[in-house]
């Protein structure tokens, strides 16, 4: 029975991930931080598709908890065929208005975790001689510039390319790294979508769609069928890549029909939008 270990599977992106593999008959680790109830749901819906799941708790910005945590996990599934470094937080400020806190919240859960992430689940597949791979969920700030995002765009433009690295050191021992850039992710349910990102506005929402080529979110479905393939035989011949998964968004980006975000009822300045936490960012 084949194992994956997924970081960040109470959010959305995270459930529609430790779901499509279950029903590939994986092994799931459910990691999770803060978010236990949420966590534990998704634990009941992999078991309810007939996989077995195990909750993992820890902090990924804390290089002594991913070691804990690795250890946890191949005590109680072994080795690692799949590792999908989920794990995020999308902290949103001006530039102007940096701080070193702010900075480094986004700096140390998504790239200093996914680094050492990587290098604990490499260990793992090494020694259970096992050719895995590796999946590094980035953004498709990565290339899109849009205001406020300085640091977050900054650390997944910084992602992409330690998968690039990671790539060519752990081809030697028949690992795959690889990492994918969604869009706009939502759940499956279009008003659940809507919940998720606090859009009451129907104008509103059908405006954002509208610039994207093709109208509407991604589902987190989407996002874990595509990773399911990247992990398969089918997909042995890629490595040190970055897939864009945003319905084309990026490409009105660059015409300029983003327009519409200046006013933007997701805009960090506002201080109640909801799903705001409290030092600015994007709760999941």
């Amino acid at each position: 029975m084949p194992n994956v270990f997924v970081t960040g599977a109470s959010g959305t992106i995270g459930k529609g991930l430790c779901l499509e593999y279950a029903k590939r008959g994986y092994q799931v680790a459910v990691h999770y931080n803060r978010s236990k109830a949420p966590a534990e749901e998704v634990l009941r819906e992999v078991e309810a598709l007939g996989a077995k799941g195990y909750l993992i708790q820890g902090d990924i910005s804390s290089v002594p908890d991913i070691e804990r945590m690795f250890a946890e996990v191949e005590e109680k599934m072994g080795g690692l065929d799949v590792m999908i470094n989920n794990a995020g937080v999308t902290v949103i400020f001006p530039l102007l208005e940096a701080t070193e806190k702010k900075f480094d919240r986004v700096v140390d859960t998504d790239l200093k975790g996914t680094y050492f992430s990587t290098k604990y689940a490499a260990l793992n597949m090494i020694r259970h001689g096992i050719k895995g791979t590796i999946i590094n969920i980035s953004s498709n700030h990565d290339k899109g510039c849009w205001n406020n995002f300085t640091a977050y765009a900054a650390v997944k433009a910084g992602l992409d390319k330690f998968t690039q690295n990671a790539a060519m050191e752990l081809a030697c021992h028949g690992i795959r790294v690889v990492a994918i850039a969604p869009g706009y992710t939502g759940p499956d349910d279009c008003n659940e979508t809507r919940k998720v990102f606090g859009i009451d506005d129907t104008d509103y929402y059908d405006g954002v769609t509208s610039c994207i080529p093709l109208k509407r979110f991604c589902t987190a479905s989407e996002i874990g069928k595509l990773a399911c393939f990247l992990s398969s035989e089918d997909a042995g011949y890629i490595t040190g890549t970055c897939i864009t998964a945003d319905g084309g968004s990026l490409l009105p980006a660059l015409s300029g029909k983003w327009k519409i975000l200046n006013s933007d009822p997701l805009d960090p300045e506002l201080d109640e939008w909801p799903g705001k936490g409290p030092n600015g960012e994007k709760q999941k």
